[in-house]
């Protein structure tokens, strides 16, 4: 596939938006975060169907993330705080299944845009639109 030709379908956005995804979840929470609603922003409504795909499950897998983690941090509170011998049961239970399995998704999500096939995210996944290759 020529480089025109695959700009054309979208795939770079949909790499960029993948990355990003990690990016907040591994490197550089909130920025990744803000730079991927950039991202977002300025490409979704004329984006092809591979990059809209990408940027809808991104932008909904970092929301979660985000959820997921406000309500971890008010289940501490809510149980007596963060000096208690059950903060690092809660913490380790939530990065061993949620975290991981967010991040698990994204980058299973990289390699489909890396291929430049469509993938919706298991459970926090946006429903794809008409004409994303599979």
């Amino acid at each position: 596939m020529s480089s025109s030709a695959k700009a054309s379908d979208g795939s770079g956005t949909a790499i960029a938006a993948e990355s990003l995804y990690l990016v907040n979840l591994l490197l550089a929470p909130g920025l990744g975060f803000l730079i991927l609603l950039a991202v977002w922003w300025r490409q979704h409504r004329r984006a092809p169907p591979l990059a809209a795909a990408h940027l809808a499950q991104t932008l909904s897998g970092s929301v979660w993330a985000g959820v997921l983690l406000v309500v971890v941090n008010a289940f501490i509170v809510l149980l007596g705080g963060y000096h208690g011998a059950h903060v690092w049961v809660i913490v380790i239970l939530y990065f061993t299944f949620c975290h991981s399995m967010l991040v698990l998704f994204g980058a299973y999500g990289l390699s489909k845009a890396m291929a430049g096939q469509c993938w919706r995210y298991p459970l926090i996944g946006r429903p794809l639109p008409a004409g994303c290759p599979k």
